[in-house]
Parts: C-alpha cells; sequence; structure tokens
C-alpha cells in the first residue's frame, strides 16, 4: 500500500479521535462552563449535523481546487476548530469550535475515499479506502480512551490541543506523502457531480449507510445506561468495553475492505444480516457480562464491515463524478447516528427498556439489506439487458454495479 494512504490515516485518526472524545469529557466540559450535561451534549449534536450540512459543503466550495490542496486545507480547518475548542472562553465559543471542525469531517472522508481509490489498482480500491479508515476505527481503540484518560486528569482542554497536534501531523504526512494529483478538466463540474444522485444505484447505497450505520448507533449510544443499568458493568467499565467494540471495528473495517474487492455485494448482504439478527440478539446477551462483551464487539464488527463496500458502491456507481456524492455518503453515515439515536431514545422514553434499542437497530440493518437485495436484483437486470443488446454501452456506466467494477471503477482516477 502506498505510504499516502498512511497519511490519510493519520488525518482520520485525528478527526475520529475529535468526533467521539468528547462523549466521555462531557461532564468535564458542562462543570468547566456551569451547564448541564444535555446542554452540552450540543457539542455532540452540533457536531454530527456539521458533518451532515459540510460534507456536500465543503466539496462544492473546493471543486476548483486540486484534491491534495484540498486535503491539505481541510486539516487546516480541522485544527483550527480544535484549537478554537480548547481555548474557548464560553461554551458558544466552544460549540463554534465542535462545528468548525466537524465541517472539514466529511469532505475530507469523501475526498480522502477518492484519493485512496485512485492511488491503488483498481481490484484493490476497498482495501485502500479501508486502510484510510483504520485511521476512523483505531482511533475508538487509542484515540479516544487516552483522550478520555488525559482529559480526565490533566483537564479536557489539552485533550483537544493534542487532537490539533494530530492535525498537524496529518497536514504534514498530506503535504509530503500524497502525489500532486491533477485537477479534473475545468475542475469538478457542480452539474456532473449533481447527475450522479440521478443514477437510482447511488441513492439506495445511500439509503443503505443510513439504516446499516444507524442500526449499529441505535444501540451504541444508550450503551452506558445498558451495561450498568441491565449487564450489571461498574461504571468504570464501560470505557474498556468501548475499546472492544473499537476492536470489533478495525477487524470489520479490514475485512470488508478486503472481501469487498472480490464479491462487493455478497458481502453486505452477509454483513448487513448478521448485523441485523446480532442486534436482535443483543436484547438478551445484555443481560450478561460474558455475553454483551461478545455481542458488543460482533456489532463493531459488523457494522464496520459495511464500511469500505458502501463507500466503494457509491465511487463506483458514480464514477465519472464520485467526489460530491462520496463526501454525501460520508455525512449519510452521521445522519444514520442521528436518526438512529433519536428513534432509540423514543423507545426508551416509551417505558419499553434500556435494550429496546437494539430492536430498532435490528429494524434499520434489516431494512438495509432489503435495500441491498432490491439494488443487486436491479443490477443483475441491467446486466441482462445490456447482455441482450437492449440498453446503449453508455449506459452502462451509469447505471451498472460492482459486476462492472473494473471498467466503473477505472473512471475514478481519469478525474484526479
Amino acid at each position: 500500500m502506498p505510504l499516502a494512504l498512511l497519511a490519510l490515516a493519520v488525518g482520520a485518526f485525528g478527526i475520529g479521535t475529535t468526533e467521539f472524545v468528547i462523549m466521555g469529557l462531557l461532564p468535564e466540559v458542562a462543570g468547566t462552563y456551569g451547564v448541564s450535561i444535555p446542554t452540552a451534549g450540543f457539542l455532540v449534536t452540533g457536531y454530527a449535523l456539521g458533518v451532515v450540512l459540510g460534507a456536500p459543503l465543503m466539496t462544492v466550495l473546493g471543486t476548483r481546487i486540486p484534491r491534495k490542496r484540498m486535503l491539505m486545507l481541510l486539516m487546516g480547518l480541522f485544527i483550527a476548530g480544535n484549537v478554537l475548542s480548547a481555548l474557548a472562553p464560553a461554551f458558544g465559543v466552544m460549540l463554534a469550535g465542535r462545528v468548525v471542525a466537524s465541517l472539514a469531517h466529511g469532505a475530507f472522508f469523501g475526498i480522502g475515499a477518492v484519493v485512496a481509490a485512485g492511488l491503488v489498482a483498481p481490484e484493490k480500491k476497498a482495501g485502500a479506502i479501508a486502510m484510510m479508515f483504520t485511521g476512523l476505527t483505531v482511533a475508538n481503540v487509542v484515540g479516544v480512551p487516552l483522550g478520555t484518560f488525559v482529559g480526565q486528569t490533566l483537564g479536557w482542554r489539552v485533550t483537544f490541543l493534542i487532537v490539533a497536534a494530530l492535525g498537524v501531523v496529518g497536514l504534514l504526512g498530506i503535504a509530503r506523502l500524497v502525489p500532486e494529483l491533477p485537477r479534473p478538466e475545468g475542475g469538478v463540474r457542480i452539474r456532473r457531480e449533481l447527475a450522479a444522485f440521478r443514477n437510482v444505484q447511488v441513492l439506495l447505497a445511500m439509503a443503505m449507510t443510513v439504516l446499516g450505520f444507524g442500526g449499529v448507533f441505535a444501540a451504541i449510544t444508550y450503551i452506558t445506561p445498558m451495561m450498568t443499568g441491565v449487564a450489571g458493568f461498574a461504571d468504570s467499565s464501560v470505557t474498556w468495553l468501548l475499546v472492544l467494540f473499537g476492536l470489533g471495528m478495525v477487524g470489520g473495517n479490514l475485512v470488508g475492505g478486503r472481501y469487498a474487492d472480490r464479491a462487493l455485494m455478497p458481502m453486505l448482504y452477509v454483513a448487513l444480516g448478521a448485523l441485523a439478527v446480532t442486534l436482535a440478539v443483543f436484547t438478551f446477551t445484555a443481560h450478561t457480562k460474558a455475553g454483551a462483551a461478545v455481542t458488543l464487539v460482533l456489532i463493531g464488527a459488523l457494522g464496520f464491515a459495511t464500511v469500505p463496500p458502501l463507500q466503494k458502491r457509491v465511487l463506483d456507481q458514480a464514477a465519472g463524478a464520485p467526489t460530491l456524492a462520496s463526501a454525501v455518503n460520508i455525512g449519510a453515515f452521521n445522519l444514520g447516528n442521528a436518526l438512529a439515536a433519536w428513534l432509540g431514545g423514543l423507545v426508551i422514553a416509551a417505558g419499553l427498556g434500556l435494550t429496546a434499542p437494539n430492536w430498532v437497530g435490528a429494524a434499520l440493518a434489516g431494512s438495509a439489506l432489503v435495500l441491498a437485495l432490491v439494488s443487486g436484483a436491479l443490477e443483475r437486470r441491467t446486466t441482462r439487458r445490456v447482455a441482450r443488446g437492449s440498453l446503449p454501452t453508455a449506459a452502462t456506466a451509469a447505471t451498472s454495479g460492482t459486476s462492472g467494477t473494473r471498467e466503473a471503477a477505472g473512471a475514478v482516477p481519469a478525474h484526479h
């Protein structure tokens, strides 16, 4: 794998750390500013919404900027947001810093996925995307627990300064290791990029992202009360349970990347189906410590096994104009997080118990599996029509799926 992927992974590590570490530091931040925990929770919500809005916004603003330079600018924005958060004299300024940092998130992963895919041979694209996302998953195993520990012992402001320093390392790595990529002719054309959203397969892939990843976060958002109130873990054990979840994420991400390059749709069928079953079973295994711990690892693994194939699916289907679609799909992950957290809160508030969000997660993952089966059926039908000669060859690039991955994916580097 090219060293440039390491630079992208370092940037992803910093972004993943700042996204999730705030959850472990909410009491400290709330205490500093004299606000309630629910009010401090806006630092989580504001970040998620910033990702959803920032992904397309920053991508569109950067349409005429070469991708390497845009990645460097995004890391600069990320650094500025974290420094602002670390030094914020008031809660409103802290919230503004979180939003500034979040604006870089979606576009960085979206553009980074396109760059990563363009650095390797067509048959290794999903593996390259997975390598970049490894930075995000490792952040949950290493960055978040360490950041939480530092924040609780040395002060949360120190944590955000360290995250900003990670951003500097990522920025220097991109400057040094990522090759200069030729700008698409005339820049990234907005009209052509928007045309990708008329492709039903692109929309199906994004819907799978929202529902599939939403399934994971329906359960994980409420993991602390579930593990302490149902499984019987001590509060101090939650950090290590999240490390187990993170280890599952790392493994699932790498496996998903490897097998998505061989059989993308079958990988999605297996991962989404197994995720739906595991989330449903979690309702029962959450009542024992050992069962809860094992299930958490599986949820992390199965959830992140869908990330490289879904991101590659979007790149393949929007092959002629992948940048905006790739970034919007990153926003779709966060939209799934927000939707699932809301639905999970509704069932708990309705008095259905602390394990009820697991059923919500199972239903969301099951719905994503249904969409995957529909997408695969449409793809096979299109392939048969092309084989019979009833569709013009030019249409193939817009509608063919991963059975034509080499042709579709091969179009990506041409626009770097």
